[in-house]
C-alpha cells in the first residue's frame, strides 16, 4: 500500500515560530512603551543561541537585525526570576508534552544534574554543594521530572537547587505536582541523589511504586553487598524507614579488567519487581533516557552571566526544544496508520540545525564581511 501524501509541510520558519510562540504565550515580558527591540526579537535570539549550542553574544554578533547582546541579556535579567520562572516553566513544558503521554500508566524519572562550577562562590547566584565531584564542591544544580515513554523523555518539571536545599525538599514539590496532573504513574524511577529515608517515607505517603539505586551507607548494607547471591532483604535506613532491598548479582566476565561478581542493590517496592533481576532490568531501562538528557544538553545555550533566573531560562529552553521536536513529530509528522504512527526519520539534530537557519533568516544572518582589496579569479566560476 503506497503511503498517503501529507497535506501539509512544517517549514524551518514555522519551527522558530512554534518555539517563540510557546515562550512569549507562558513567559511573557513587558518591555515597556519606549523600548524598541520586540519580544519576539529577544526569543528568536535565545532560540537561535539553544537550537545552535552557542551563545547570546555569537548570536548577536552575527546577525545584523538582533539587538546588541548586552540589551538582549539585560532584558531576560530584569524580567525573570528564580521562583516565577520555575512556576512557569512546569507550565510551559507540560503544555504539549501531556497531549503526546499515552492512555495508560506511565513510568515517571527524577534526576539531579550537576553542572560543576569553579568560579567565586560570592560572585555567583543560586550556587549547590555536595560532594565533590570533578574537582569541586560547588555546582549550578537541576533537577527534573519526566515521564518515559518507549525510552522517549517528556520533561514536566525541572527545579534548581540552591545553597539550603535538599532532594527530599524537590521530591515534595514533584510528588505534590504528580498528584494534580491527570496522569496515572506505573512507578517512580529515582537517581541515587534521592536515596534518604525522608524520600522513601515520601514515596510511601504518596503510595507511589518506586525503583532506586542504593548507597553503602553503614557496615550492615555493604557487608550483605559483598557476601552471598542474588537475594531479597529487608533494610533499615536511620532507624526510621524499612524497605525491601533487591540485591543483583552479575558475573563481569572480565568487563573493565574486572572478574568475578558485581552485587547491585536496588530499593524496590513495585508489584511488578518479583527477583532482582527485575529491579536490575527496569532500572536500567533508565539510562536510555540519559542520551536525551545529552540531547538536552546539545541545545543549551552557554553564558558566563552570574544571574540564576536567566540560566535557568536557558536550561527551560534547552528541554522545551526536545519537548517541542517530540510533539511535533508526533501530533504532525508521524503518520496515523493502524498498528501505529509511521515515524519520518527526523533527528533532533536537524530540527535544532532547522530551527537554527530560520532564527538566522529571521535576524539577518552575516553573509558577508569586507574585504580590503579586490577579488581574483579564485572567488569566481
Amino acid at each position: 500500500m503506497e503511503a498517503t501524501e501529507a497535506d501539509s509541510e512544517i517549514e524551518e520558519k514555522h519551527l522558530v515560530n512554534f518555539v517563540v510562540n510557546s515562550l512569549d504565550e507562558e513567559l511573557a515580558i513587558d518591555l515597556g512603551d519606549d523600548v524598541e527591540v520586540t519580544t519576539e526579537t529577544l526569543y528568536e535570539v535565545l532560540a537561535g543561541a539553544s537550537a545552535g549550542g552557542t551563545s547570546i553574544n555569537h548570536v548577536c554578533e552575527t546577525t545584523g537585525d538582533s539587538p546588541h547582546a548586552n540589551t538582549v541579556r539585560g532584558h531576560l535579567t530584569e524580567q525573570f526570576e528564580l521562583d516565577s520562572v520555575e512556576a512557569v516553566g512546569d507550565m510551559l513544558l507540560q503544555r504539549d508534552a501531556l497531549a503526546t503521554l499515552p492512555d495508560r500508566p506511565v513510568e515517571v524519572c527524577a534526576d539531579l544534574h550537576l553542572d560543576p562550577y569553579y568560579g567565586d562562590e560570592d560572585e555567583t547566584e543560586a550556587l549547590y554543594f555536595s560532594q565533590a565531584k570533578r574537582g569541586t564542591t560547588t555546582f549550578h544544580a537541576y533537577a527534573t521530572l519526566y515521564a518515559r515513554v518507549r525510552n522517549k523523555r517528556y520533561t514536566l518539571a525541572v527545579r534548581q537547587l540552591v545553597a539550603g536545599d535538599t532532594t527530599s525538599d524537590v521530591l515534595a514539590e514533584f510528588l505534590e505536582l504528580l498528584d494534580g496532573l491527570d496522569l496515572s504513574v506505573k512507578a517512580v524511577y529515582l537517581d541515587r541523589g534521592f536515596y534518604n529515608s525522608t524520600c522513601l517515607g515520601l514515596l510511601s505517603k504518596h503510595n507511589y511504586a518506586y525503583v532506586m539505586p542504593i548507597v553503602k551507607w553503614g557496615e550492615t548494607i555493604q557487608d550483605e553487598l559483598n557476601r552471598g547471591w542474588s537475594r531479597e532483604i529487608e533494610h533499615d535506613l536511620a532507624g526510621e524507614v524499612t524497605f525491601p532491598v533487591f540485591i543483583d548479582c552479575v558475573y563481569q566476565q572480565g568487563r573493565y579488567d574486572e572478574h568475578g561478581v558485581a552485587r547491585h542493590g536496588y530499593a524496590a517496592d513495585a508489584p511488578f519487581i518479583d527477583t532482582p533481576r527485575d529491579a536490575r532490568e527496569h532500572y536500567s531501562k533508565r539510562f536510555g533516557i540519559e542520551s536525551s538528557y545529552r540531547l538536552a544538553k546539545q541545545s543549551l545555550a552557554f553564558t558566563s552571566s552570574q544571574d540564576a533566573g536567566l540560566r535557568l531560562v536557558m536550561f527551560v529552553v534547552s528541554l522545551l526544544l526536545q519537548n517541542s521536536w517530540r510533539y511535533l513529530h508526533w501530533k504532525y509528522v508521524a503518520a496515523p496508520r493502524r498498528g501505529g504512527r509511521r515515524l519520518w526519520n527526523w533527528s533532533f539534530t536537524e530540527f535544532c540545525e532547522m530551527t537554527l537557519r530560520a532564527a538566522w533568516t529571521a535576524l539577518g544572518v552575516r553573509r558577508s564581511v569586507p574585504a580590503n582589496q579586490s577579488l581574483d579569479d579564485r572567488f569566481f566560476r
